[in-house]
């Protein structure tokens, strides 16, 4: 087997937990291959090149084999290699988001209405900011 579809790919190097979701991911241009979005039927090849979005973290990974196939971890992890910038910048990530605050930390145990209101008003901005 040389290529096979990048949602089953996605599927059987276990970025997504289904197939289907792999393929509204695709579906959503969270998954671009060579740096183009794609559909789900496109074909991946050992060397190309994945960009997956799952939620806030980014993964860039290069394919290194193909399979339609769900295996055990220790074999989906050969079907690809993360590239050092990636890996570095998730653990960049994961590190500045254990080391964060969570919005709102500041306002005491329980929140007063007026505290409430101040916390959803945070909220929506940083939903709009990320918008």
């Amino acid at each position: 087997m040389d290529e096979v579809r990048v949602d089953k790919w996605l599927w059987a190097a276990r970025f997504f937990k289904t197939r289907s979701l792999a393929t509204e991911a695709v579906l959503a241009g969270h998954v671009q291959v060579n740096g183009a979005r794609v559909k789900p039927s496109k074909d991946v090849r050992a060397d190309d090149e994945v960009d997956v979005r799952i939620g806030t973290v980014q993964w860039s990974v290069v394919v290194r084999g193909v399979s339609d196939k769900r295996g055990p971890a220790s074999v989906a992890r050969t079907l690809y290699e993360e590239t050092p910038a990636s890996a570095a910048a998730r653990q960049e990530q994961a590190l500045a988001r254990r080391l964060s605050r969570p919005l709102g930390a500041d306002l005491g145990e329980r929140p007063t209405k007026q505290a409430r209101r101040r916390l959803d008003a945070l909220r929506k901005a940083e939903r709009r900011r990320r918008s």
